[in-house]
């Protein structure tokens, strides 16, 4: 057992490298113009949004931080300077009561001020943040897999395209490219349910690869199979209600972007 469980570890190591080997080499090809990319604008888009939300979150965070140690700060240095007060008073002396109370109440003041600061804004904004490493994580994830995509359809092009075709390693090709395609698409998906689009217009069918479009229909985007089929001004979707319900992306379809707006 223990043979077997090395064995598995082992081609699982191997199987690894080689994943990360064909994506070094696809990403290489890519930067040189040698093959395509596939290119997704509202994804890149909402990547864009992302980072600079996580940017300007962490910034926040790290001043608010910083604030709050400037008003404990201050809550010392008020707190010392109200001992200092409470010593020069002599128990006589008018006005002892006020000063006294006058202390009590600024002390109760900063603290109340740092614990409101604590429960509606940094309480607030560390939930906020908590979501972010589990996106970025997914969306590096997509990347990946996205890569796996554009290599595999190269693959399988280049097959069709040989002088000499093997039937045998083309069935192969075309098998990986439907699975890596399926796994891209599918994490394409849930990472755009939080940026899918909304139908302002009705929009009829005209084609067989159109999607159908009534008033207020929530349409999720997909990126081409191929960047080249995009013509401007036409995105390629899936209906919400149709993947939540069924997690099925084969009804997408291709519609106008101007019958949409941004949810």
């Amino acid at each position: 057992m223990a043979e077997m469980g090395k064995g598995v570890t082992a081609g699982k190591l191997a199987s690894n490298v080689q994943k990360r080997l064909t994506r070094a080499q696809e990403k290489v090809l890519q930067k040189l113009g040698k093959a395509d990319e596939t290119r997704d604008a509202a994804f890149e888009e909402m990547v864009a949004n992302f980072n600079k939300q996580m940017t300007e979150g962490t910034k926040l965070q790290k001043d608010m931080k910083a604030y709050l140690v400037a008003v404990k700060t201050m809550h010392d240095a008020s707190r010392r300077l109200q001992d200092c007060l409470a010593e020069m008073y002599e128990p006589d002396w008018f006005g002892k009561e006020e000063m006294d109370t006058l202390i009590e109440d600024t002390d109760t003041l900063w603290l109340d001020y740092h614990q409101n600061i604590m429960d509606k804004s940094m309480t607030t904004l560390d939930s906020y943040l908590t979501q972010f490493p589990d996106i970025k994580a997914r969306i590096a994830k997509r990347d990946r897999k996205m890569v796996d995509f554009d290599s595999a359809r190269h693959h399988f092009s280049s097959l069709q395209k040989g002088k000499k075709k093997d039937e045998a390693k083309i069935a192969k090709a075309e098998e990986e490219l439907g699975r890596a395609q399926k796994i891209f698409e599918e994490l394409n998906v849930e990472l755009q349910d939080e940026l899918p689009v909304k139908a302002i217009h009705e929009y009829a069918a005209t084609d067989a690869d159109e999607l159908e479009l009534k008033i207020g229909d929530v349409v999720l985007v997909l990126a081409f199979d191929n960047p080249d089929e995009q013509d401007d001004g036409w995105l390629l979707g899936v209906q919400e209600s149709h993947w939540l319900q069924n997690k099925d992306i084969s009804v997408k379809g291709v519609f106008p972007e101007n019958f949409t707006q941004k949810v």
